[in-house]
């Protein structure tokens, strides 16, 4: 990966966004790029001057688009637009959708359709470069003629209004809450003074909805990867079959996403001493939550590569409105409505759901005292309740994720009087499907504690050599349950490694290093 990326020249990708909000990659603006802002700037200026009526420059917004407004008040209209599209409400964002929603519009404006001063841009990129992020609330936008509210708020701090995050100077991984002019104050910097447009530019887009796509993207990403490999665990301590995933089987019905998952497992179950133990055991068919994998996992990851596809999309496109192709050339369209990712956003919280269901199955399936596994997964239950209870978990993260699967895509309140009659909803589509995957982190998270302790139910058997390092790697963090304990600590603790990427990434560093790649043939399905 190169060390610059150019903004509005270089293709944005979701792992370049995630490198560029972690600070692994440098964003610059360069000669090209300065050329097409001030280009578009300079037509923003001449329709000015021309007094040519344009949506945004010289007229009021929305079901205002029609008012127009004086040469000397353009400017006081940008200001009074971030003003009165304050409106947020609720928690503010992770700091990291904020910055996320600061680099994607840096990229949309500086593609020279938006006529923003290059001061402004400037300014933005500084606030990037030096973590001092917008405090922005979650609540207030309907996804369609941008994001609105986030996005105003997202600005505030340009004209010295709204509040930042910056750093502690004793604990960099620490936050602070400030007011913005005592920000600019410490850095003896100035408020922008915002020109004709630039208002506008700043609120019109979908980055809100865009950035908690991003987010999806990554962390569903993980939680695929997570789940084939807990599942794998799952299905060798219920000593079942690897017959289901023969490729054979699924090149008779080829889902990429279903063939990538049975080849998952078939590389995840290689050379199990498990496996082999029970090859003539005469059970005819498992249960659907371990024969299915492939089919389950495999449709989630379709659904999961279906949203990564159009992320990657939007973020490259222009979402602002109007677009200035040239002094004489604008257009004021809809790129701002956010039903593209609105409906992929939906999809992906069904399928982030679906694999906590399925999850939550296997779960109650090595708690019945089958197949040799004692009865909750402990041999002194009655006194000790095992892990009985820690299914109850999941069974309630599993229904509260149904509750968050109806679908915000399918409903529209008219806004702006009407003249803004059909809108996406998108941004509670974004912000839903990352409360699915926080519940689904913590269900897989209690399937791994579980699996672990059948696993050692098995022994002196071995499993395979990659299932065997997961395992052990849990243990670092967790030991075999004896007895009944505060169960919460090892869950926080086993959720803890799934959220941070941390137990995917080591068993595939660990894969890697036995010459195995997971996801060989598949590179579509790489985050």
């Amino acid at each position: 990966m190169s060390v610059i990326f150019n903004y509005g020249i270089d293709h944005l990708t979701i792992a370049k966004t995630i490198a560029l909000s972690k600070g692994a990659l440098k964003g610059v603006l360069s000669a090209d790029a300065i050329k097409k802002i001030n280009a578009s700037r300079q037509f923003v200026q001449n329709i000015v001057e021309h007094h040519t009526t344009v949506y945004g420059v010289n007229t009021g917004f929305g079901i205002l688009a029609n008012t127009k407004i004086s040469e000397e008040d353009t400017v006081t209209l940008q200001h009074k637009i971030l003003q009165s599209h304050s409106v947020g409400v609720g928690d503010a964002i992770p700091v990291e959708v904020a910055k996320i929603m600061l680099i994607t519009k840096v990229h949309a404006l500086a593609q020279g359709y938006s006529g923003v001063q290059l001061k402004t841009l400037e300014r933005i990129l500084w606030h990037i470069e030096n973590d001092v992020i917008p405090v922005v609330p979650e609540k207030g936008s309907v996804g369609a003629s941008g994001d609105l509210a986030p996005l105003a708020h997202l600005f505030l701090p340009l004209i010295g209004l709204g509040e930042l995050y910056t750093r502690t100077k004793k604990n960099l991984n620490e936050w602070v809450r400030m007011k913005t002019a005592d920000v600019l104050q410490q850095h003896q910097l100035s408020p922008i003074q915002l020109g004709p447009k630039e208002g506008l530019a700043l609120i019109n887009g979908t980055q809100f909805i865009l950035s908690y796509a991003v987010k999806a993207v990554q962390r569903m990403h993980n939680c695929l990867e997570a789940a084939d490999i807990i599942g794998a665990m799952s299905l060798e301590a219920l000593t079942g079959t690897k017959a289901p995933f023969d490729e054979r089987l699924h090149e008779l019905r080829p889902y990429d996403g279903s063939k990538l998952v049975a080849q998952r497992l078939r590389m995840l179950l290689t050379d199990s001493d498990i496996m082999q133990s029970h090859i003539d055991c005469g059970r005819v068919q498992d249960p659907y939550s371990l024969r299915c994998m492939p089919q389950v996992h495999g449709a989630s990851r379709n659904a999961w590569l279906h949203l990564k596809e159009l992320t990657e999309i939007e973020l490259n496109a222009v979402t602002d409105n109007p677009i200035i192709l040239g002094e004489h050339d604008t257009i004021s369209g809809g790129n701002f409505h956010g039903q593209p990712l609105a409906l992929p956003l939906d999809y992906a919280c069904f399928a982030a759901a679906e694999i906590g269901n399925i999850a939550d199955r296997r779960c109650y399936l090595l708690l019945e005292g089958k197949w040799g596994l004692p009865l909750l997964l402990m041999k002194n239950v009655g006194l000790n309740s095992g892990f009985m209870i820690p299914q109850y978990t999941t069974a309630a993260l599993v229904t509260e994720n149904k509750t968050l699967c109806f679908p915000a895509s399918a409903d529209s309140i008219p806004t702006s009087l009407g003249q803004e009659d059909h809108v996406s909803m998108g941004s509670i589509s974004g912000r839903k499907v990352n409360r699915v995957l926080d519940n689904l982190e913590s269900i897989l998270a209690i399937e791994l504690l579980s699996a672990c302790q059948a696993i050692e139910f098995r022994r002196p058997l071995k499993s395979s050599a990659i299932l065997e390092f997961a395992h052990s790697h849990v243990r670092e963090y967790v030991s075999f349950a004896e007895e009944d304990r505060i169960f919460a600590d090892d869950i926080n603790r086993i959720t803890s490694i799934i959220k941070n990427f941390s137990f995917v990434d080591k068993v595939n560093e660990f894969a890697k290093s036995i010459t195995i790649n997971l996801n060989e043939g598949y590179e579509e399905f790489k985050n």
